[in-house]
């Protein structure tokens, strides 16, 4: 049973006029009678009348013609779905991020991603950079939001955000009193920092900033989550260096504060790998360089 055949049928039955189907259907009378005479050889019964040149529906035509129209439709949308997939406006895009990048770069380009392409199913999934690395090398995340460095030259970055480390204080610590904080003057603070598990680039960095201002940071709590590190900061067990954009809080429980040295800002990065083909994903990009 040929698609060609079913639409032909769907049009004659409503046509119920050989030469007015024939000509929605861009066809000679002899070849739409054909095929709707090969239609009902396949489905073996017949499903038009021909009685003294009127043509009518059968009882058993009747029925297959709402069947017929059903498949011809969805036939249709499926060949549409195709194309739109093709282009990237179907499909699933697999998202990883950085903790970091919920507090102004994600928000900023799901939204205007999703504006754009209302019908592309997103898939975002937290991780570290190490395992978003880790994930994009091996397929199982189209695109990451991460922090570098990345030693992994089958990946492609492009560059979101340049962002400041920022003092975390408890509410109510005396240097809550300065606009920008000196490095050193956290000297003999108790320092709250991201577990090495979370990417030891920047537990590294942190703590050479720190030598870089003349002392050690005596690191009193670890924890993996930016959230965590807050919270923990708000209960008084120390203070922290965060890459800003920071969790928003309340003043009076942790004050973020500029820090005064003059320190390298820390990159937040689109990283794909290269290779993927992906229209989705070719759309996600385009959107990302507008937003």
């Amino acid at each position: 049973m040929e698609l060609r055949h079913l639409r032909s049928f769907v049009v004659a039955a409503e046509e119920l006029h050989v030469g007015r189907a024939a000509s929605r259907l861009h066809l000679t009378q002899p070849s739409l009678s054909r095929q709707i005479a090969a239609l009902e050889r396949d489905v073996g019964v017949p499903l038009f009348t021909r009685v003294r040149r009127r043509f009518g529906l059968t009882p058993a035509g009747e029925v297959f013609l709402a069947a017929a129209r059903d498949i011809v439709r969805r036939a249709d949308d499926a060949a549409r779905d195709a194309q739109r997939a093709h282009r990237g406006e179907l499909g699933t895009l697999r998202l990883g991020f950085v903790q970091s990048a919920t507090f102004e770069a994600m928000p900023r380009l799901l939204a205007a991603f999703r504006a754009a392409h209302p019908d592309v199913t997103l898939t975002v999934s937290a991780m570290t950079t190490l395992r978003q690395v880790e994930a994009l090398r091996d397929g199982h995340i189209d695109v990451g939001l991460l922090r570098p460095p990345i030693s992994e030259p089958t990946l492609t970055t492009r560059v979101v955000s340049r962002d400041p480390l920022v003092v975390a204080l408890p509410g109510g610590h005396p240097l809550t009193r300065r606009e920008r904080v000196p490095l050193a003057a956290l000297a003999e603070e108790p320092f709250v920092l991201y577990t090495r598990e979370f990417g030891p680039a920047v537990q590294d960095a942190i703590i050479g900033h720190c030598m870089a201002a003349g002392f050690t940071p005596r690191i009193v709590q670890e924890a993996a989550g930016v959230q965590t590190i807050v919270s923990l900061v708000a209960a008084g067990l120390g203070v922290s260096l965060l890459i800003a954009p920071t969790p928003p809080t309340a003043e009076r429980a942790v004050a973020y504060r500029p820090i005064s040295d003059d320190i390298p800002t820390w990159e937040l990065v689109l990283a794909w790998p290269t290779d993927n083909r992906k229209a989705v994903l070719d759309r996600f990009l385009a959107v990302a360089e507008q937003a």
